[in-house]
């Protein structure tokens, strides 16, 4: 009997027995891995955005500069939309909405951050306004799809 999983809205099982016909079952133990990894992900990516400073100094004893917590924020979107992407979806929803809400949580985030990062003045790079440019305008047409495919 050979085993392997088969990718999909669900993990599933895939075992073919002797007679050579798949039978596939759902494998909750995958769907609980997957909702804790998104649940510590996001958690850890939350933490980054509001103490990205403490967070690496507790996880690695290193201390950061301002541009590196700016980036440890970053990094948190990352990680929240990682979780966002990750988290068990309602019955019916796609892999593909998952992914669609990830992106814009993450693009939004990062609009927003980097849009206030400019404001500040500090911390302004020649590729900083181009960055929130991009950022919003991905999450407005991901939005704006997303909506339209809703309706």
């Amino acid at each position: 009997m050979r085993s392997m999983i088969r990718a999909g809205r669900r993990a599933q099982l895939v075992t073919e027995p002797a007679d050579g016909r798949p039978s596939t079952r759902p494998d909750r133990t995958i769907d609980r891995l997957l909702a804790l990894a998104a649940a510590l992900e996001g958690a850890t990516g939350l933490v980054l955005m509001t103490f990205p400073v403490t967070f690496v100094g507790l996880l690695i004893g290193a201390e950061l500069s301002a541009a590196g917590a700016a980036l440890g924020r970053i990094t948190g979107f990352a990680l929240f939309a990682l979780g966002v992407a990750c988290w068990p979806g309602a019955r019916g929803t796609s892999d593909a909405a998952a992914q669609v809400r990830a992106m814009m949580t993450y693009g939004l985030l990062a609009a927003v951050y980097l849009f206030l990062l400019g404001l500040g003045g500090d911390l302004v790079g020649v590729l900083l306004w181009p960055a929130v440019a991009v950022h919003a305008a991905f999450t407005f047409f991901l939005t704006r799809a997303w909506v339209r495919r809703s309706s």
